[in-house]
């Protein structure tokens, strides 16, 4: 793990040569991991989903990865994600919330709070809005499996959202990363995407906190 650290930073386009030279195929198994759990394991709503799609569309532009497989790949591990998730609420409910690891519950109560106050406030469309909004995104179809969301109507907008969700970031980052200013310095682009998908829970939480 250190060698893999050393030969990626700073991070930058060259720098991650190393690790497709080494790793290949492999690459896409772990994006596809990435994104399913962060999908579909209501516990891991911390994984950086944004910045991993956007910088994925970077690398297939300078070759490392192929574009389509990259999609395909990416946007069925979004679907599959969000329907485990979904089927999570759907069977176990809220009985998730008093699973505990250390003493310390795995899922916190105020993530699904605030996702059914986005549900409340943008219906349906929020299936397809919060893909955008980390933390809500992990726990919308869990809500709307808790719920007891109409599945066919959940699947519908859930594809939708996969699909312009995996389909702006990585297209975004395919047609960015032919300028050599983004390729030279991805982990501060890495750092704004982040603080950009993130700034709208920390405006509601000190709207909260006025309240």
């Amino acid at each position: 793990m250190i060698e893999i650290f050393k030969h990626l930073w700073p991070l930058n386009i060259e720098n991650f040569q190393w690790i497709f030279d080494h790793y290949g195929t492999a690459i896409y198994v772990i994006l596809f991991l990435i994104i399913f759990i962060e999908t579909g394991l209501v516990a891991m709503p911390f994984l950086p989903g944004d910045s991993l799609l956007f910088v994925a569309g970077i690398f297939a532009r300078n070759g490392l990865l192929d574009f389509a497989a990259l999609f395909f790949l990416l946007f069925l591990a979004a679907v599959l994600g969000d329907n485990c998730n979904y089927w999570i609420g759907r069977k176990l409910g809220l009985k998730v919330f008093n699973i505990k690891f250390k003493g310390k519950p795995i899922v916190k109560q105020e993530y699904l709070t605030k996702t059914e106050e986005f549900f409340g406030k943008y219906g349906t469309k929020a299936i397809i809005m919060a893909r955008f909004v980390p933390f809500v995104r992990t726990f919308a179809p869990f809500a709307a499996g808790v719920g007891k969301m109409d599945y066919k109507k959940y699947f519908l907008f859930d594809v939708l959202g996969g699909a312009l969700w995996i389909g702006s970031l990585t297209t975004a980052g395919y047609f960015l990363g032919g300028f050599e200013i983004i390729r030279k310095k991805i982990d501060l682009i890495c750092i704004g995407i982040i603080l950009i998908s993130v700034l709208p829970i920390i405006i509601g939480y000190f709207k909260g906190k006025r309240k």
